[in-house]
């Protein structure tokens, strides 16, 4: 059943917070975005509202299967570390127990999510193409130019992506199998640590608001637990997360970066540290929200098929 439960809530979370998915891409590969703001207000500018939506349908199509193997790798890894150290699955599991079980679901998780990772980066970053413009100075060099229109007749180019499965076709066609798990390095670091930091503050901060005489917290609990768990999960993971994002989408073209720690080197040393936190905030904004769905929908439906079987 954890499989299910997980299912369901990781489809809520996506349709809860894709939109700053999107921006926190952007803000992380793209340097001309100067913050959040700039970059909702210049996505929205060329491309309304859709720009936000860029790469969806493959991340719902996908996010079931991912989230429910993360929930039930977690459950049943817990599960078995239990009857293995105390005799019973059902025994109470210690920090550490919990905290491997975390680390255990993110890295499964990995194989599946980096080819859709890399789509989902790709289309993110794909913007409209804009016609050509030409400038013609009327006074001389220091006279503000005027803009004409490119002549008629020449085609402007179309995207190079027409959607989730034409993106991963042709980046196995051009890149290869190594194409599809660029980044992956640093997929596994990001989410082997956070899952196991999420899994372990939502136990921690469950039984903090769990009232006397209750098993479990109530709907706010759950809540709150959830969506702090998120924000503490993204606040270790945003710095891979960066790395990922740049190696995912330097595949197009004449590469930059010959591996994770090129990346985090010469990102460092062209921005400086504080490169590694983009979309920081953006991700923690986005991770409240998004997590309050997740696991107050993973705990309903585990509630509703308890009593359905009792």
């Amino acid at each position: 059943m954890d499989f299910v439960a997980g299912a369901i809530g990781g489809v809520c979370g996506v349709a809860v917070g894709y939109p700053l998915d999107t921006v926190k891409v952007r803000i992380q590969t793209e340097p001309r975005y100067t913050g959040i703001w700039h970059c909702v207000w210049d996505t929205y500018r060329r491309e309304r509202v859709w720009g936000f939506y860029r790469g969806l349908s493959l991340p719902v199509c996908t996010v079931s299967l991912v989230s429910s193997l993360s929930f039930g790798t977690y459950r049943h890894c817990l599960s078995h570390i239990c009857r293995f150290r105390y005799g019973s699955a059902d025994a109470k599991p210690a920090k550490t127990d919990i905290t491997l079980s975390g680390f255990a679901s993110g890295l499964v998780r990995v194989f599946l999510t980096s080819p859709t990772e890399v789509a989902k980066v790709r289309l993110q970053t794909q913007t409209q193409p804009q016609p050509q413009q030409r400038r013609l100075s009327t006074s001389g060099p220091s006279a503000v130019p005027s803009v004409c229109p490119a002549p008629p007749g020449r085609p402007v180019p179309g995207p190079k992506y027409h959607g989730p499965l034409h993106c991963l076709a042709t980046v196995a066609r051009e890149e290869g199998l190594r194409g599809l798990y660029r980044g992956s390095s640093a997929l596994l670091f990001r989410d082997g640590h956070s899952f196991a930091t999420y899994f372990l503050s939502y136990a921690l901060l469950c039984e903090w608001l769990t009232p006397a005489g209750h098993s479990q917290p109530d709907v706010l609990g759950v809540l709150v637990a959830g969506g702090c768990a998120g924000v503490l999960a993204w606040a270790v993971a945003t710095p891979m997360d960066v790395i990922k994002s740049r190696l995912q989408v330097d595949g197009q073209g004449q590469r930059r970066y010959r591996g994770l720690l090129h990346c985090m080197a010469a990102s460092v040393r062209e921005e400086g540290p504080r490169v590694l936190f983009k979309g920081l905030t953006l991700n923690c904004c986005r991770a409240f929200p998004v997590n309050m769905a997740v696991f107050v929908t993973y705990e309903a439906v585990l509630r509703l098929a308890r009593g359905l079987l009792t």
